[in-house]
């Protein structure tokens, strides 16, 4: 089993391009993988990239149209873009101040359990959260990572939605760091109707340090996955 994983830092991104980008590293994982049927001693690379996108609202194939309150014309004018894509999930916004990471992995080299994935996904910002100070928690049913679950005041700062075939993953987590929430106003989060959103900066009364979340974020993910993340030396740019 490979475990290591290429390290990628995008930087800012359009996110059509990602998206395409991602799909070209899947479509490897997942051609290499047809080819180890013949050639046991095939090894199948794992990809980890890191990227801020422009002002976007993403929604997955389950979701439901309805939870997107703008209009082309109004989309437009905030300067944001809309995309039907192929993860799980409902509804989400992407943009500036906001970590957005995406494993492109072959489970196989790992584990392959989908939940189990998942709930390792959330636990990484779970630690991560932690070190600031904060109790991150899940929702039951509600994929992503939480605070004060339970309360009237429970809100979302990470979000999730991966796709998966032939154990390889796409897409991924959205950490909202120095976002601005009031993009979140033009849609109703995930298909969830009255619960918050928040982000870091908002939690602790300060901009946060991106980079150093970062690297919490690859430190916690490497311990959880037993992994080792190469850092790529062509970051900012598309392999």
């Amino acid at each position: 089993m490979n475990k290591t994983i290429y390290l990628q830092d995008l930087g800012l991104s359009d996110y059509k391009d990602t998206w395409d980008y991602q799909e070209r590293l899947f479509k490897e994982i997942v051609d290499l993988k047809m080819l180890k049927r013949n050639e046991p001693e095939t090894v199948t690379p794992n990809y980890f990239l890191f990227v801020e996108h422009p002002h976007v609202y993403t929604l997955g194939k389950s979701g439901d149209m309805s939870n997107l309150l703008l209009s082309e014309k109004q989309l437009e004018a905030k300067g944001a873009t809309f995309y039907k894509i192929n993860r799980g999930g409902d509804i989400t916004y992407h943009g500036p101040g906001q970590i957005v990471g995406y494993p492109i992995l072959d489970l196989e080299n790992f584990f392959t359990d989908i939940h189990k994935y998942l709930r390792f996904l959330e636990e990484v910002i779970i630690l991560t959260l932690a070190e600031y100070g904060l109790h991150g928690v899940r929702s039951e049913g509600e994929t992503g990572v939480w605070l004060d679950v339970g309360t009237p005041f429970a809100r979302k700062i990470c979000a999730m939605g991966v796709r998966a075939s032939r154990w390889v993953t796409m897409h991924g987590f959205a950490l909202n760091v120095n976002a601005d929430l009031g993009y979140f106003d033009n849609i109703i989060p995930c298909g969830i109707k009255g619960k918050a959103v928040t982000s870091l900066h908002v939690e602790l009364g300060r901009t946060i340090d991106e980079a150093e979340v970062k690297a919490k974020i690859i430190r916690h993910f490497e311990t959880l996955f037993e992994a080792t993340l190469k850092a790529a030396e062509t970051a900012g740019k598309f392999l």
